[in-house]
């Protein structure tokens, strides 16, 4: 109660006996609305994730091949907005727009790239057994040229000591280049005055 007015309870119309305005109908109307679309996304998600889960079954044979040293795959399912299967950091599977269709995807510095699409589970199988048949190729080649690299860095680092004797040669000759200018100036300055 501000300046002795007193607060009149407000009641609801429908308690009143009036009918609801049409602008709260509408409204009732469309918050029913929207969580009806929101159970329906819900729904959708859920079965897209049901799908995917389908498919990291289908893969357990392949990745049980794959040697446990070999680090390069970090399978898994993320529920999200979208829910997706990560082969590896840079490649996993969605479903398509019409969300009965699997799409494998690569992103790489060019883009997200559609490596495989289809309704079938089989066919993504191959897909990722593809893939998955080539990064370990890729490793394969990598670890062979690396045994040269390994050594070449062997003698970098035996190289290093060396440029930080180097570094603070060039460091304390700047330094006594420094104090004889400033000695010098000194000198010539006080004959001067």
């Amino acid at each position: 109660m501000i300046w002795g007015r007193k607060n009149k309870p407000v009641a609801p119309a429908a308690a009143q006996g009036q009918p609801p305005t049409p602008l709260k109908a509408a409204i009732h109307q469309a918050r029913l609305e929207a969580a009806e679309r929101t159970s329906v996304v819900v729904d959708l998600r859920d079965a897209e994730a049901a799908r995917l889960e389908l498919l990291n079954e289908a893969l357990d044979p392949l990745f049980a091949d794959v040697p446990a040293e070999i680090d390069l795959f970090d399978r898994g399912l993320s529920r999200g907005d979208t829910p997706r299967l990560w082969i590896d950091p840079v490649a996993h599977v969605a479903m398509g727009r019409d969300k009965r269709s699997y799409r494998f995807l690569l992103d790489n510095r060019f883009g997200r790239r559609v490596l495989a699409e289809s309704h079938e589970i089989p066919d993504i199988v191959k897909a990722v057994t593809d893939y998955v048949a080539r990064r370990l190729v890729e490793r394969e080649r990598a670890l062979e040229d690396g045994s040269d690299l390994i050594s070449r860095a062997g003698t970098r680092n035996a190289m290093i000591p060396r440029r930080r004797w180097r570094n603070f040669g060039v460091l304390l000759l700047g330094f006594v280049v420094g104090v004889v200018t400033l000695a010098v100036a000194a000198f010539i300055f006080a004959g001067l005055f």
